[in-house]
């Protein structure tokens, strides 16, 4: 009998291993790393945390950190103005902080970049925009390290435009950023979903305060641990 539990114990265990390796979206188990578990949170400045009074301790990477507690790290690695179209005006792998984030050898990576490649200057190379994306995702997949990758849906803009952010365009990128998802087989963050109904955390249009920064943290934990935040 004992035998017979141990092996249908390994089965089972074995089987859940194939399943989690299998679904993308499936929830990081701590026992599976080495404390802390790193996380880049990769983006522009609503990664950053433009227009917080703190950003060290409001923007959705801190909140995220304190979500998870302390056996994880979490890096911010936004940066402002950045695109994911190597082609636009301040391409984040050229212009940004790729180096330090790579550096970091994280195990999981939340990329959330789009808004601004919404803009006129960076939208005329939309061709590309799913190629640049994976190619910023082979970046990451060539570490060592071997992260989980999360790609975001970016967050709502209110109103048609701001600082010639476009909503129409930002939403024309969804379908294409689920085709990334689904090509190259990475999990998927709905950050739009966050915030989508909340146009009052947003209060210049594009970038959230503290309380809705709280909401892109939280769905971030909720995909990551499968968890209800409290």
């Amino acid at each position: 009998m004992k035998r017979r539990h141990l092996l249908l114990a390994l089965v089972a265990s074995f089987a859940g291993t194939l399943l989690h390796a299998a679904d993308p979206n499936a929830p990081i188990r701590e026992s599976d790393y080495t404390a802390p578990i790193k996380v880049a949170c990769v983006g522009d400045s609503i990664t950053e945390g433009a227009g917080l009074p703190d950003r060290k301790t409001q923007a959705y990477p801190a909140q995220l950190q304190r979500l998870l507690g302390d056996k994880w790290l979490v890096g911010n690695f936004g940066k402002s103005a950045r695109t994911l179209l190597n082609a636009g005006d301040f391409p984040y792998q050229t212009t940004g902080p790729l180096k330090e984030a790579l550096a970091f050898k994280p195990d999981v990576v939340i990329i959330m970049l789009g808004t601004n490649d919404s803009k006129p200057q960076n939208w005329k190379f939309k061709d590309n925009f799913v190629g640049d994306y994976k190619d910023l995702i082979g970046k990451f997949r060539a570490l060592e390290s071997k992260p989980r990758i999360f790609i975001c849906r970016p967050a709502p803009v209110v109103g048609e435009e701001r600082f010639t952010i476009r909503k129409r365009v930002v939403e024309d990128e969804m379908p294409l950023i689920a085709q990334v998802a689904k090509d190259e087989q990475t999990g998927m963050i709905d950050m739009h979903a966050a915030l989508e109904r909340h146009p009052e955390l947003l209060p210049d249009g594009v970038h959230p305060n503290a309380a809705g920064a709280a909401l892109l943290a939280k769905a971030a934990y909720r995909t990551l641990t499968g968890k209800t935040p409290e």
